[in-house]
């Protein structure tokens, strides 16, 4: 299976949301108060524009109910306060973890 793009992730969560893009883009906040414009996030929906910086992807999981951490994921980066250089020993074990969490999941274990 494929991993969905950052895009197409966004996409289904705003529409589970029923929500318009310009109704996400009104609310979304630049650092200096102006609202983002529609056509920015129809560029990155379609996956024109990279994803956006970390401040707006924490604003865009608010806005359309969404886990930040799954788009994080689908931009393939890390929240700002998990950057930085972890060690090997660290990585290992989160994917680990990870890797057991979903065949768990697809498995039709879970957590008690």
């Amino acid at each position: 299976m494929k991993k969905k793009t950052f895009g197409q992730v966004l996409t289904e969560a705003r529409k589970r949301a029923s929500l318009t893009q310009k109704e996400v883009a009104e609310r979304l906040r630049r650092e200096d108060g102006r609202p983002v414009d529609a056509p920015y996030l129809n560029a990155v929906e379609h996956d024109r524009r990279r994803p956006p910086p970390n401040y707006l992807i924490e604003q865009l999981a608010r806005i359309i109910g969404i886990s930040a951490e799954v788009l994080f994921f689908h931009a393939n980066r890390m929240p700002a306060e998990m950057e930085g250089d972890p060690e090997e020993e660290e990585v290992d074990a989160a994917y680990q973890a990870f890797r057991k969490a979903l065949k768990d999941t697809k498995s039709g274990k879970r957590k008690g």
